[in-house]
């Protein structure tokens, strides 16, 4: 009776401990095979099949025929420079030729004055050269009168003295110009102021800065600077 109670307990004991064990079993193969399923499924998620193609959305296919087709409007800066190119350059029309010995344009001349010094003292007369160049292509006649090529000084805006005052007979001069060569006339102030009304005894120009320029037509020459002192 005691041995067999005995074994009794012992094999209980065992089917115990086998029941325990398969249930441990059990459960890791679960989880085992859980951890596999997901990365496998995964695994043949993110791998397609090289043999199926996409499928191709109607509504973009349709879409994209059109745009492929469609042939392109020019812009309007392409268009005008291409009616730019083909419209035809209008042909300027020929300048007619200067004839020798016709009035010089002041475009042709080249006017300039020099002086011969800064101050001058005492009774000592400013002296200057005024020249006069033909830069036009054929000879032309100029008028270098005192009146037409003038030579005027003034201190500020008063006008001091002026080759063209109280000029006798027409004061009119005609000079063939040749190209490239020089015309130059010599002119000197006795200091004395001058008016258009020729009075008898001109008053003398008082110590202080003044200002010669050249002047013929609307040419002038660049400013002198000079003092009497």
């Amino acid at each position: 009776m005691r041995g067999d109670g005995g074994d009794v307990y012992w094999r209980r004991r065992m089917s115990v401990l086998v029941a325990v064990l398969v249930v441990v079993a059990v459960v890791a193969w679960a989880c085992s095979s859980g951890a596999d399923g997901p990365e496998r499924r995964s695994s043949a998620q993110s791998s397609p099949s090289p043999s199926v193609s996409p499928a191709v959305d109607p509504l973009l296919a349709g879409l994209r025929t059109p745009a492929a087709t469609r042939t392109a409007s020019p812009s309007p800066s392409a268009s005008a420079s291409q009616k730019a190119a083909k419209s035809p350059t209008p042909t300027p029309s020929p300048t007619r030729p200067r004839r020798p010995g016709a009035p010089c344009v002041d475009d042709d001349l080249v006017l300039s004055l020099q002086g011969e010094e800064r101050v001058y003292r005492g009774s000592a007369r400013p002296h200057y050269l005024v020249t006069l160049v033909n830069a036009g292509p054929v000879m032309c006649v100029a008028d270098v009168g005192p009146r037409a090529l003038e030579v005027r000084i003034t201190s500020g805006s008063d006008q001091i003295w002026s080759t063209a005052d109280c000029v006798s007979g027409p004061g009119e001069e005609l000079k063939q110009l040749k190209r490239g060569v020089p015309y130059v006339r010599a002119v000197d102030w006795d200091r004395h102021r001058s008016s258009a009304n020729c009075r008898a005894t001109p008053a003398a120009a008082l110590p202080g800065t003044y200002v010669v320029t050249a002047r013929l037509g609307g040419l002038r020459s660049a400013k002198g600077v000079f003092h009497l002192r």
